[in-house]
């Protein structure tokens, strides 16, 4: 397993293209974190990679949140060597392909939302990699969950960047999943040019408009609707 953790809520570091990229990387405040806890588990769907007849898939639903239904996702990771504590948190997707069988633990994630996330990912859903807090962010992969969440061993590793004192064995506080390396996507797709085709569907209609990559900015694990992972699929092309 990768160390150190390089995969993580915690830090909640904003993109550099984004207005609050000079955030502190620091924990939700108390009340983000109650309203984390109460959140509902997304519903998972399978996972299809067609993307040609989006337009033709029934509309988006004008409901609540909860509602929607995400069978996709987006994990972010940094590119760049950063240390946090005297520890280098790099981890690029070249770093993935180096893992044996090009598998990881998704580990070190300390939000509760995206815990929450992490806990509703089915085997055999995609995800993209999406590298962050660097010169260029933007989708460069897509990854495979092979296999469900589980306990987060780092959570209970005192010589561990992500150690928590509060979470117990019997009842662990952090999940994490493993991914896989399933491809490179055909071009690097950045999140400048994502963040056009969102401000466009937010004002006049269309599947990006509530794209959590935009409303939550510093969640490094995010859910997708089949919509919005088959329109950011299609400018690869």
């Amino acid at each position: 397993m990768p160390w150190p953790s390089r995969k993580r809520d915690k830090e909640a570091v904003a993109d550099k293209e984004e207005s609050d990229a000079k955030i502190a990387k620091t924990e939700e405040k108390a009340s983000d974190k109650q309203e984390e806890e109460k959140s509902a588990k997304p519903p998972a769907g399978k996972s299809t990679s067609g993307w040609k007849n989006w337009k033709k898939k029934a509309p988006e639903s004008g409901g609540e949140e909860s509602k929607i239904t995400y069978c996709h996702w987006l994990l972010k990771s940094e590119p760049e060597s950063r240390l946090e504590k005297g520890v280098d948190v790099k981890f690029s997707i070249d770093d993935l392909k180096a893992q044996p069988n090009q598998t990881t633990c998704w580990d070190g994630v300390r939000n509760y939302q995206a815990r929450n996330f992490l806990r509703s990912m089915k085997l055999g859903q995609q995800a993209f990699f999406y590298h962050s807090n660097c010169k260029e962010p933007g989708i460069v992969a897509i990854v495979e969950i092979v296999k469900e969440a589980y306990p987060d061993h780092t959570q209970f590793d005192k010589k561990h960047l992500y150690y928590d004192s509060t979470s117990k064995k019997e009842n662990p506080k952090w999940s994490m999943v493993d991914v896989q390396f399933v491809r490179m996507t055909k071009r690097f797709i950045p999140l400048s040019e994502i963040k056009v085709h969102h401000l466009e569907h937010k004002a006049k209609g269309g599947p990006l408009k509530n794209m959590m990559l935009f409303a939550k900015q510093r969640l490094s694990v995010q859910p997708l609707t089949q919509e919005e992972f088959d329109f950011v699929l299609s400018l690869e092309e």
